[in-house]
């Protein structure tokens, strides 16, 4: 049975905007609203932040003293440790760190110099196999309509400028193998992409910033649609906080239309948290 969340949903702080900033962000939902989930639940928003965590295992591979992005789930020195201990061959469980993040560490210590890849496509695979081998339909479905669509939309580009599409595909599925050995214009994934027509008409968008705001449209309508149900459960939690990261970004990018963006979810969190007659 899922946990409801209620008075937790309905309960959402007041968020106005300062500024043209977010008095909400989602380093607030990390040490607000997290500790209250529970433990089960907890991991599914783990899956969220660990794309800090990736992000930060990165940059230290590079420098062990690289200022790191406090949103992830571990600290500096905890991920130092972890590097440190797999770079010696120390073997680490996985209910410490996530299995895909070991991985990707010993890679990157062991694989032969020739054998050279690029280290963020590489640590982007292992990431989005874990998430969607998650037991949560909409988490799973979520990773999986993202590779997707960053991968299409490569491919299309790659294609445009004459660029091998197979080397800058990212991941392991059946869309993804379309896309490597497909010569066929539309790669052969009409009527398996549900969204394929959208992204062609995306991937002819010029204007780069167009373009990032036309996927960011494309990605809101795919979560509220695929969420339309969850009212008080944690995949409403869960759309909250990659919304509240979207607008994050557009806020610090453009912040007229970050604000729009803003004032559009909060209207709409306001119209659908109604709490049921008998939890008032």
């Amino acid at each position: 049975m899922k946990s409801q969340y209620y008075y937790l949903v309905a309960g959402l702080p007041e968020l106005a905007l300062e500024d043209s900033k977010l008095s909400y962000t989602v380093a607030d939902f990390k040490t607000e609203l997290y500790p209250a989930l529970s433990d089960k639940d907890k991991k599914l928003i783990d899956l969220f932040y660990l794309q800090y965590d990736n992000a930060n295992v990165l940059k230290l591979l590079k420098d062990k003293d690289a200022i790191v992005d406090p949103r992830g789930i571990y600290s500096a020195e905890e991920l130092a440790e972890f590097i440190s201990q797999l770079k010696e061959g120390d073997e680490i469980a996985d209910c410490v760190f996530p299995s895909y993040l070991s991985t990707f560490i010993s890679d990157y210590f062991n694989l032969p110099a020739e054998e050279d890849f690029l280290h963020e496509d590489r640590l982007a695979a292992l990431y989005y196999a874990y998430a969607m081998k998650c037991k949560n339909k909409f988490v799973s479905a979520w990773y999986g309509f993202n590779l997707t669509i960053n991968n299409v939309l490569v491919a299309f580009t790659a294609r445009k400028f004459k660029m091998d599409v197979a080397s800058l595909i990212v991941g392991d599925t059946e869309v993804c193998e379309a896309l490597r050995t497909s010569g066929a214009r539309d790669f052969g994934l009409t009527g398996e992409v549900e969204v394929l027509e959208q992204l062609v008409k995306i991937s002819e968008t010029e204007g780069l910033v167009e373009r990032e705001k036309k996927i960011d449209q494309l990605r809101w309508n795919w979560m509220e649609e695929a969420t339309f149900f969850d009212y008080f459960t944690i995949e409403r939690l869960f759309v909250f906080l990659l919304q509240l990261e979207m607008i994050e970004r557009w806020i610090s990018l453009d912040k007229e239309k970050g604000s729009q963006l803003f004032r559009s979810i909060i209207a709409t969190l306001k119209d659908e948290v109604q709490i049921p007659a008998e939890f008032r």
